[in-house]
């Protein structure tokens, strides 16, 4: 987002109210899960430990950390890699202009679209919904409602890494809450 809002010359002042808007709604998402998780979490889940991730891995960190930190580096590179390609490719042949005709007008509805196309796994969805703004299709708080959801590549590791595939989608779908939650409020506020 933020090198397609310089590159294309946007005052300063409103890259900086989106960055401000964004780190305003993170900190109270983040306070609001944090009271939450602490009241219904009481104790720690042993699976996000390392020790774990390494036996699963079979890597061997014992060894030595260079290797396995390699060998852990190439794997989540290769998975990287390969699913950018075929979301790239599934972009490119829907579009943008079918995309954005998919969001614009439709203020709830629109929140839904935009996070969803927000969820993809990489900075595509950004420099989408960011263009999409800059060409008036779709408004600021459907940008960011979009933008809040996106991990760029940060979901497929989590999906990778950890195994509690329930913990994971309620993951995903609190982003999504929060990124939706917040696209409806900023449509009527800003």
């Amino acid at each position: 987002m933020l090198p397609i809002l310089l590159s294309e010359g946007v005052n300063g002042a409103l890259i900086l109210k989106i960055l401000g808007i964004k780190i305003l709604i993170g900190i109270i998402a983040g306070f609001l899960i944090d009271l939450i998780l602490s009241k219904f979490q009481k104790q720690k889940d042993e699976n996000n430990k390392i020790e774990t991730i390494c036996e699963h891995d079979h890597c061997h960190c014992e060894e030595g950390i260079w290797k396995s930190a390699i060998k852990h580096t190439v794997n989540i590179f290769i998975f990287i890699f390969i699913i950018t390609l075929l979301l790239n490719v599934a972009i490119e042949l829907i579009g943008e202009d079918t995309l954005g005709g998919l969001i614009s007008d439709k203020p709830v509805l629109g929140a839904f679209i935009a996070c969803l196309i927000g969820l993809i796994p990489n900075c595509a969805s950004s420099v989408i919904l960011t263009e999409l703004y800059l060409l008036n299709v779709i408004n600021l708080g459907l940008m960011i409602g979009g933008l809040l959801v996106n991990a760029g590549v940060g979901l497929l590791v989590l999906f990778k890494v950890n195994h509690n595939q329930k913990e994971n989608i309620k993951i995903v779908l609190g982003l999504y809450v929060i990124g939706v939650v917040s696209a409806i409020l900023l449509q009527y506020l800003i």
